[in-house]
């Protein structure tokens, strides 16, 4: 039975005590080192993708068994399983079963972002060891990489549980698999967004080991932090550090030369930041590649107005006013900008009630309010200049409770001046 990582949905910081004890109860004893390749390497062998090696070589190779029976079955000594909790089959809050029922994302370089606090990995990787000249094959060996990534709205902190699941192998009898290792090398990168941007890297960001090893020890942790110096927001400093975690993968056995194609495996963008109100909870990390979405139901009838119109504006902008050929709207396939600029904001409100009257009239004395999409709280507001936005008339009420969804998702995702959303409307 493989481990499975049972983490409650991190909407936020009261979920980080559960994620360290899970961290904990992860994390390896020890970690060997990789050994150097032999300076005969280059006459030996070497790992390679099996999609570059032609069907005819690998006749014969697809009767791969569990790494603990192959190991069994030659003498060693196979070590008990380090064991987690299991979550219930349907546990929706299990991302390590979440991420596998996204198969085709989560195997790509970025994984799949579930949102900007939580990411994954699952990447199948089938190699074959073969000599150097390529004429032989001498095993094969497949297996699967995670990597569960959670950030925090909260926490200027990120956490990553890597593994590696699922080992079969199938050598030839005078190869040991045994004596094969797979390793995982994190490496990360700061960017400046504001001045004195830091991260501060756990203290062990490889793990190199046996095959044996990782199939009784799947799991291993890495938090990456950075500092902060205090709130410094009202003095136009957010403390936003961008940082790149990447991963190479290695696989080696004696004699073997360098496997080649692990190469950046793994790469998750993240932003610490410190910015205070306007992003909820005052400090907190995201990850950036994330795809932010406004939804609304038409069939909501809280703000089913506010949905009708913004799905005219995105499906049917000849319906919407300031009308003129060709007008398209922003916030559907093209990405809205959150503004945080309060002066700005009102610019905008004035620029579309005024657009309201021209059409309208005099609407003073109804439940009725002037809607504007894009919002005023966006870089694609009214005034910008383009004329790509629409205004309608439409219930106060259904107005205002549309305004509070567009702050909660703003704060629930820590959106900040600049960043990118979109609008997903439903019926």
């Amino acid at each position: 039975m493989h481990i499975r990582i049972s983490l409650p949905h991190l909407l936020r910081s009261t979920a980080t005590a559960a994620v360290l004890t899970l961290l904990t109860a992860a994390t390896t004893t020890g970690t060997q080192a990789a050994p150097t390749a032999s300076e005969h390497a280059a006459e030996g062998t070497v790992f390679v993708d099996a999609s570059s090696v032609p069907a005819d070589q690998l006749r014969g190779m697809d009767h791969l068994v569990p790494y603990t029976e192959y190991a069994r079955s030659h003498g060693s000594n196979v070590p008990a399983r380090r064991t987690a909790d299991v979550p219930a089959p349907d546990d929706p809050q299990d991302l390590h079963q979440e991420c596998a029922k996204h198969a085709a994302q989560a195997k790509a370089t970025t994984g799949w972002i579930k949102s900007r606090f939580e990411s994954c990995q699952k990447r199948p990787f089938d190699l074959v060891l073969r000599d150097i000249r390529g004429t032989t094959t001498l095993g094969r060996l497949k297996f699967d990489q995670w990597v569960l990534g959670f950030a925090y709205d909260g926490s200027r902190r990120v956490d990553y549980v890597a593994s590696i699941e699922n080992i079969i192998v199938q050598p030839i009898p005078t190869e040991d698999a045994t004596k094969w290792r797979l390793g995982q090398h994190f490496r990360h990168d700061v960017s400046s967004i504001d001045p004195d941007p830091q991260v501060t890297a756990p203290q062990t960001e490889e793990r190199d080991e046996l095959l044996g090893v990782w199939d009784s020890q799947p799991h291993w942790n890495l938090t990456y932090t950075s500092p902060d110096k205090g709130p410094l927001f009202d003095q136009g400093n957010q403390q936003r550090v961008a940082s790149t975690v990447s991963m190479d993968l290695s696989a080696s056995s004696p004699n073997a030369a360098p496997f080649t194609g692990g190469s950046t495996v793994y790469n998750s963008n993240v932003r610490y930041d410190y910015a205070g109100k306007v992003a909820g909870k005052f400090k907190g990390t995201v990850f950036t590649q994330a795809r932010v979405e406004l939804p609304m139901s038409q069939k909501d009838p809280a703000v089913n107005e506010s949905a009708l119109h913004i799905y005219d504006a995105l499906n049917h902008p000849e319906r919407t006013f300031p009308s003129w050929p060709g007008k398209s709207v922003p916030g559907g396939k093209e990405p809205l900008h959150r503004l945080i600029d309060k002066d700005k904001q009102e610019a905008n409100r004035n620029r579309s009630i005024k657009e309201c009257g021209k059409v309208w009239g005099d609407w003073k004395g109804t439940k009725l309010q002037c809607d504007e999409y894009p919002f005023a709280s966006t870089k694609e507001g009214s005034t910008k200049g383009d004329d790509r936005f629409s205004v309608r008339l439409i219930d106060g009420a259904d107005n205002e409770t549309g305004g509070r969804r567009l702050d909660q998702m703003y704060t629930l995702n820590r959106i900040l001046d600049g960043d990118a959303f979109y609008v997903k409307i439903t019926n």
